[in-house]
């Protein structure tokens, strides 16, 4: 069968920037689909997308489908003849139904019934009539929230369409596909289909693709880079060539990249300058109001000091690019003036004073005030710093201060400057960095895999922060539900346990959720209830939190089952028992403990020491005088909660439980006996289960 190469490509209006990339991999995908759908078999799909175009090659892909056949089933075969070997009524309405003469009519093996049958040859359809159809169920199925559709045209699309391509080879496939219809001849003598546009500047003629595999060279030559990574490598190259001769390195955001590489068709790098007045400004602020508004990239030098440049990336190859570099400073002089007006305003009021405008804001309508939020976290940071050996005082200065910042002029202009603006404003106001820097640090981490607090008095804010809203919001009966959490409780309860365990803070969680609910002071309407409520909601995050890190679900409920107090404490377990079960002898000690977790279960509670004179056979024995010997090693090792080598340890008990349970009977008729080996298998269950219930433990 042949094999061809097609080229489609759609033009539009320009098309949304911060989609581009998703509906050009989704158009690829859909595609695959429906070619894989409609047995066509193809070498691969190749994907482009620039800001007015769409485009995919189908490589080597069958000219038709293949030819098939297709089984029509009739009566049974005992049914379809008479006696005298002539086709019965019930045969001939299948004949006639398929349209077929006797001579036609096969049978095949229906289980055990054999059954008449019509084999009908399908010829394969053609590429050419397959293709417009899947390619518009591929445009049809894109992410697209909004559609439009231009004046009385039915057809709708993220953006109104100008023109279509579609070759196969050089010929082009006669096909309607959006409204847009190629193989016509125009009255200028153009054919449709074959007709792509260049740059909307450059070159904003139409160009004409021979053959499918011109492609990527004929727009090229038209000033357009189709290839979406290619014309990202190039900005990414343009742009390094240009910090570098600053000795400056670009700060580059994956999704700012991808937003650039989606507003130009013929990238041109090009860097700028602002005045140096404008870095005592809090770089964060220009930096945002850079990135977000006119989508530059900020230049920094080896410490992350922001630099006085920036770099624009054109879509036009100017003949003097200094017009472009001074309408882009001229247009960001404002925006970054904006900045330093809001900055120096708010220096103007201290940041204690602001606890009257907090006083005015409400956190939630039964929780009361960000103010009266305030004082509780100062409180609760406070006594956690003291838990932790830290500086409570500075703790509480740090609580009261913390949300002061939300009521300044910057951060009402770039919301996510809190705490990082009340940080600025405080070390300029001269407090101690330990407490200016917990400002910006209550709020870390922001996200999965952010960093933490540098500061003790900082990781003490961040956990009050949480841990009062966890407490309070179960407390009024708002917990979250499947789809929805307004108060991003499961991320705060991820951020405590992330605190508590990388932090090393052996804190139980039942304490200060407990402390918590305290510091409401009556606001609860349950606060024991609400107390259980936030402790069992923060530890139901341990398995998402795990399973992200690779830890398998049986590992995670083998700690589960022992309920340990401390996060800390949880997290050396499950390291311990995720190692535990890479050792050879896990797998046969886990189906021990499980033998020996089902026999005690049926006995209820075993008290007692084990009776070494009661001891008659060589394994017990063994097993007895093993435990003797790993007990005592093993216990210091629990009290330091170095778990990995306490199961390492008890690892070595393999080959006397092996040994005991083949050649002891442990439910002896003697009660004596009985009773002496059901101690023995406790004391040897007690020893793991002081870790984990490794009987749990999956093969």
């Amino acid at each position: 069968m042949s094999q061809h190469t097609v080229l489609f490509e759609l033009g539009c209006e320009e098309l949304p920037p911060k989609s581009l990339k998703t509906l050009r991999d989704a158009l690829q995908a859909e595609t695959i689909k429906g070619l894989t759908d409609a047995g066509l078999n193809f070498a691969s799909v190749e994907a482009y997308a620039a800001p007015r175009r769409l485009a995919l090659k189908i490589i080597d892909v069958d000219g038709a489908q293949a030819d098939t056949q297709k089984r029509f089933d009739g009566p049974a075969l005992q049914a379809a003849y008479d006696s005298e070997g002539k086709p019965t009524k019930a045969l001939e309405g299948f004949m006639r139904g398929q349209g077929i003469e006797a001579d036609q009519v096969s049978t095949f093996q229906a289980g055990k019934v054999e059954k008449v049958c019509y084999y009908k040859d399908i010829k394969g359809q053609s590429l050419d009539e397959l293709l417009p159809n899947i390619l518009q169920t591929a445009l049809d199925n894109l992410p697209i929230a909004k559609r439009m559709r231009s004046a009385a045209e039915r057809n709708e699309f993220v953006r109104p369409v100008k023109w279509m391509v579609l070759i196969k080879d050089s010929e082009v496939i006669p096909a309607t596909i959006q409204g847009l219809t190629s193989g016509v001849k125009t009255e200028q003598g153009f054919e449709t289909g074959r007709y792509s546009l260049g740059h909307r500047f450059h070159h904003p003629d139409m160009v004409k693709i021979e053959h499918a595999n011109d492609y990527l060279t004929v727009l090229e030559n038209a000033y357009v880079i189709a290839d979406f990574e290619k014309r990202q490598a190039l900005i990414q190259d343009q742009v390094k060539t240009l910090a570098d001769e600053v000795n400056a390195t670009a700060i580059v955001p994956a999704d700012l990249l991808d937003e650039v590489t989606a507003l130009v068709e013929w990238p041109i790098a090009l860097r700028a300058t602002f005045e140096e007045r404008y870095l005592a400004v809090p770089q964060e602020a220009l930096i945002t109001t850079m990135q977000d508004n006119q989508k530059y990239f900020c230049l920094v030098d080896a410490e992350g000091k922001l630099q006085p440049y920036f770099i624009t990336v054109s879509n036009i190859e100017s003949k003097d690019p200094t017009q472009i570099i001074e309408g882009n400073e001229k247009v960001v002089r404002p925006r970054l003036s904006d900045a330093e007006f809001f900055f120096l305003q708010d220096q103007k009021q201290p940041l204690a004073s602001r606890k009257d405008k907090l006083a005015n804001m409400v956190f939630q309508a039964e929780l009361g005030t960000l103010w009266d939020k305030s004082q509780r976290i100062a409180k609760l940071a406070s006594q956690i710093a003291t838990l932790t050996q830290g500086d409570s005082a500075a703790a509480e200065q740090a609580g009261l201060l913390a949300k002061c910042d939300l009521t300044s002029e910057l951060v009402g202009e770039f919301p996510e400057l809190q705490g990082t603006a009340g940080t600025y404003y405080a070390r300029l106001e001269g407090l101690p960095s330990e407490v200016a820097d917990a400002i910006a640090e209550q709020y870390l981490p922001r996200f999965s895999g952010d960093v933490l607090p540098q500061t003790q008095t900082g990781t003490a804010l961040a956990l009050a922060d949480r841990l009062d809203t966890l407490v309070g919001i179960f407390g009024i009966g708002q917990a979250p539900t499947g789809s929805k959490d307004p108060f991003s409780l499961r991320r705060a309860a991820i951020g405590v346990l992330r605190l508590l365990i990388e932090k090393e803070l052996d804190l139980p969680l039942v304490e200060l959720t407990k402390i918590a609910s305290e510091n409401y002071h009556g606001k609860l309407r349950e606060p024991v209830k609400a107390q259980h409520e936030a402790l069992n909601f923060i530890e139901a995050r341990y398995r998402a939190m795990y399973e992200d890190q690779g830890v398998a679900i049986d590992v995670i409920q083998s700690v589960q089952a022992l309920s340990p107090k401390s996060p800390l404490d949880f997290d050396h377990r499950v390291k311990a028992v995720n190692h535990f079960k890479t050792l050879p002898e896990a797998q046969a000690l886990a189906a021990a403990n499980k033998r020996v977790a089902n026999i005690l279960a049926k006995e209820g509670q075993i008290v007692g020491e084990v009776d070494a004179n009661l001891l008659i056979e060589d394994a017990e024995k063994a097993l007895f005088a093993a435990l003797q010997t790993v007990t005592p090693v093993v216990q210091p090792l629990l009290e330091a909660h170095n778990y990995t080598d306490a199961l390492s340890q008890l690892a070595s008990l393999r080959e006397p439980i092996d040994a005991f349970f083949d050649s002891v009977m442990v439910m002896a008729e003697d009660p004596q006996l009985k009773a002496n080996r059901l101690r023995l298998l406790a004391q040897l269950r007690g020893l793991f289960t002081a870790i984990a219930d490794v009987s749990m433990l999956q093969g």
